[in-house]
């Protein structure tokens, strides 16, 4: 049976990332091109959803994954994410992050000239940041999923096709009870103790292992919850408000953590353990409300959650177009982010409906079935 929930969170998720996206414009973070001013306070949001907002994309990827096996074979499902994450990929490295880079690089005085002038520049051919374009930027969500789909392909058939495997029944066990589901932080507890201070997250797939492992963990318990079927629906329905208790008392313990206290004996380890408590709660508290709320079909869902992928891949690309063109008008801070965010919408929803929408090989470049 469908679940449709997890269609509107997968919209909502790609939705909330437009408005990071548009937000990293005007933090002092690290961004490929930022407004001539930048904003402390925009920093705390953003922190809240820089925690869950990434995570719980790879968690419906591997939900979505246990429902694509119930329709195909172990290479039906290889040939069929091939065809749909590889080839959005190369076409978005070849002709979608390019313009970010020329942009990038007409905002720092790195080149001047025309876009084709870039294009055919010898240091376009070079790896980024050194040449133009050889990089996924913020594709790289497509590579990761490829690989963890590609890799996880003989464990998942083993488990959907042994549905009383042992792991799965200790789960549904577990999960039966209030505070079951938190069995899931004791992983991600290592990985961010362990692993985040030794590899530093680059996106860059070779090294960057914390990324690679934690990632490919919550695609992994994405496909592990949805096995556990009513059971894990169950359960985050009826805690729902719990689990929103957790995440509202745990964020701000994390700021204060991070913000407002010195070192201290055991800092890291309450650090890291209070940061995983506080995004898996948010997690489950995000799969709570949609199972009691959203779980329901209608014409937007259907027309948004094809769209979806196509914006994503497009969005990146329009927000650098628009702050080049918007950094130095003067206007304030609300006006811009609203611009931009209703110009990275608005643009890339003209080129999804009017440029690739109809047209059954351009689909194919984004991901879409014919």
């Amino acid at each position: 049976m469908r679940r449709y929930d997890l269609d509107n969170l997968r919209v909502i998720a790609f939705g909330l990332l437009i408005f990071y996206h548009v937000g990293m414009v005007f933090v002092p973070w690290p961004n490929h091109i930022k407004d001539i001013k930048t904003y402390e306070g925009f920093v705390f949001p953003m922190l809240f959803l820089n925690q869950w907002r990434l995570s719980i994309l790879f968690v419906i990827s591997g939900m979505g994954t246990y429902f694509a096996m119930s329709r195909r074979s172990g290479s039906q499902l290889a040939k069929e994410r091939l065809k749909r994450l590889l080839i959005p990929l190369l076409f978005g490295m070849a002709f979608i992050v390019p313009p970010q880079v020329y942009f990038e690089w007409l905002d720092k005085d790195i080149f001047e000239g025309n876009y084709l002038d870039f294009y055919m520049d010898r240091s376009f051919w070079r790896p980024y940041p050194e040449g133009g374009a050889i990089s996924w930027h913020h594709l790289w969500f497509i590579l990761y999923l490829l690989i963890f789909s590609l890799i996880m392909i003989p464990g998942f058939q083993y488990l959907r096709k042994n549905p009383e495997a042992l792991l799965i029944r200790k789960l549904q066990s577990l999960s039966g009870s209030t505070f079951g589901l938190y069995i899931f932080v004791v992983p991600l507890f290592n990985y961010e103790q362990y692993l985040s201070p030794e590899f530093p997250s680059t996106h860059a797939l070779i090294g960057d292992w914390y990324n690679l492992i934690n990632y490919g963990t919550f695609f992994i318990f994405g496909f592990l919850l949805i096995s556990l079927k009513d059971v894990f629906w169950q359960s985050v329905t009826s805690n729902r408000k719990l689990y929103l208790t957790f995440g509202l008392a745990a964020f701000p313990l994390l700021m204060i953590l991070w913000f407002a206290t010195g070192d201290f004996q055991g800092k890291s380890y309450i650090s890291s353990f209070v940061k995983v408590f506080n995004l898996w709660s948010w997690i489950l508290t995000i799969f709570g409300y949609g199972s009691a709320y959203l779980n329901k079909p209608g014409k937007f869902l259907k027309y948004a959650n094809e769209s979806v992928y196509p914006l994503y891949i497009l969005h990146q690309t329009v927000i650098v177009v628009l702050c080049y063109y918007m950094k130095h008008t003067g206007w304030n801070l609300a006006l811009k982010f609203s611009l931009m965010v209703l110009g990275t919408f608005g643009f890339s929803l003209l080129i999804y409906e009017f440029g690739i929408r109809h047209y059954k090989w351009i689909r194919l470049l984004f991901g879409l079935k014919k």
